[in-house]
């Protein structure tokens, strides 16, 4: 309800007050009791709990390099574990994760190539993730003569005998379909090698071309590390295929040059399961029915941890991406604390959502609270860059919307507290980027759990080591938080849950 109306009927009440009872005192006691019953109602004393200094404090303590980056199945992603957990207790939050802690720990696979693994073509041993990378961890013995298609087409490639032979292609070409490069990238590798592998070749070479170079650059520390799953999922699965090995721009010439020499692959596949963890803490609501049923804010502590120097620095203290959420989550805690709302209030950490949101993933698999009683998911991810008067709310339109009903609650809470100017680009299916599958929301939406992602969007410091806490923007930081909070507590004091969309269906 619009706390201008309560207030306003609030007045309406004590003019009737007085003329009644012709009391100034009365009439006193009777206004404070009323505008106390408004501020109760409309959340100002939790609003009031949101301090930028709180959340200054807490940002630059988290992506400090005191925890090297907080990467996901290290000590590092587990000490700031601990060091959230211990802020959730010393606000007063309750524990909500395993055997009465407020942790809940699951394990992630890693798997990736051993140091024993080699690659050379011709005479030239290649440095794996320096002078190569395997876009892919598979067990594979070969040597084939290689062979050189260029930039040729698959038609064209077609008339090509390829049967037994090591075959290199430079990546090139633009998306025409609106996905965004990295993407087009990954997908043109993906479906180029396998053309070719049918067509009988068993060993692909990629080299990449002045753009691909960038994202070789940028995004090639990853492949280094192997893949990341939960244990038994798709990507921990090791296979026997055709190796696919990702050369830099560079070594265009002495691929060249090599053509009818062998190319050679000695790939030996290891895997390790890692700990990691969610923390999860609750507020219990006021109202004896409602307080069974929770609005969970989302959000999560990992991030890259330590990688190539770049600059100077090897450290992605990641204070964006997720630091801001993390700062925000223990803002909310305050807020609920200092004023619980009717129903229960949980807030989630989830960790390894770097490895592809293996921590929601899980959570939304195994809850620490009945899922039936989670009425709404409000996650919280990127928030304190870019323009100070804009931002943007994902799961807000089709087909990623899976709740008009809680949509319009946090547009009416933007509407009441911040006035944010909404970007609706990034949520279309089209964008590019397709940031709504990239965090913690998405688990809980496929379940079909009402559920929207607060954000303000990518910059050109993600996933780089300039992500760090100077750069964030504190006041809009704050607005971003009091937004959600509005949110959440217009959410968690309503009569009825959030009513989920019946045809909710996403395009992927």
């Amino acid at each position: 309800m619009n706390s201008s109306f309560l207030l306003h009927a609030g007045r309406l009440g004590l003019l009737g007050a007085a003329l009644l009872l012709g009391s100034p005192a009365e009439a006193q006691k009777t206004s404070a009791t009323a505008k106390t019953q408004a501020k109760a109602a409309d959340g100002r004393a939790g609003l009031g709990a949101i301090r930028e200094a709180d959340l200054r404090r807490d940002l630059f303590a988290l992506s400090d390099d005191h925890f090297r980056g907080r990467e996901a199945g290290t000590l590092d992603e587990l000490r700031a574990s601990v060091w959230i957990a211990e802020q959730a207790r010393a606000i007063g939050l309750e524990p909500a994760g395993d055997d009465g802690t407020f942790f809940q720990f699951f394990q992630i696979q890693r798997t990736r190539l051993t140091a024993a693994s080699r690659v050379s073509i011709g005479s030239r041993a290649l440095v794996l993730n320096q002078d190569a990378m395997v876009v892919a961890p598979v067990n594979a013995a070969v040597t084939a003569p290689l062979v050189y298609a260029g930039t040729a087409t698959p038609a064209e490639l077609s008339k090509a005998d390829l049967k037994g032979k090591a075959v290199a292609f430079v990546v090139s070409g633009q998306p025409t379909n609106g996905i965004s490069y990295r993407r087009y990238l990954t997908a043109t590798i993906r479906d180029r090698a396998a053309e070719l592998v049918k067509a009988g070749a068993v060993a692909v070479v990629v080299v990449s071309d002045a753009r691909a170079q960038d994202i070789y650059d940028h995004w090639g520390s990853g492949y280094e590390r192997g893949r990341y799953d939960l244990p038994g999922g798709p990507n921990a699965l090791v296979t026997t295929q055709a190796p696919t090995v990702w050369l830099p721009a560079s070594a265009l010439p002495a691929v060249q040059a090599a053509v009818g020499q062998p190319f050679t692959a000695r790939l030996e596949v290891e895997s390790f399961l890692y700990p990691s963890v969610n923390i999860v803490a609750k507020l219990p609501g006021t109202d004896a029915q409602l307080r069974n049923e929770y609005v969970l804010f989302s959000t999560h502590q990992d991030h890259d941890g330590v990688r190539k120097p770049v600059a100077g620095d090897s450290i992605r203290n990641g204070a964006d991406d997720n630091a801001t959420g993390c700062a925000a989550t223990l803002a909310l805690m305050r807020a609920f604390r200092q004023q619980p709302a009717r129903r229960s209030a949980l807030f989630v950490f989830h960790g390894a959502e770097e490895r592809g949101l293996l921590g929601s993933r899980y959570y939304s698999a195994h809850p620490t609270v009945p899922r039936q009683a989670i009425a709404a998911v409000l996650n919280l991810e990127m928030i304190g860059r870019n323009a100070p008067d804009s931002a943007a709310l994902l799961g807000a339109q089709r087909p990623h919307r899976n709740s008009l009903d809680l949509v319009r609650t946090a547009w009416a809470a933007n509407a009441a507290g911040p006035k944010f100017k909404l970007d609706t680009l990034w949520d279309q299916p089209t964008h590019p980027e397709g940031w709504y599958f990239r965090s913690d929301h998405l688990p809980y939406a496929r379940l079909g759990i009402p559920a929207v992602m607060f954000t303000t969007l990518l910059h050109p410091d993600y996933h780089t080591p300039r992500d760090e806490p100077a750069t964030i923007n504190i006041a809009k930081l704050a607005a971003v938080t009091r937004w959600a909070y509005l949110t959440g507590w217009a959410v968690a004091n309503r009569p009825a849950r959030p009513v989920p969309d019946p045809d909710f269906k996403l395009e992927r």
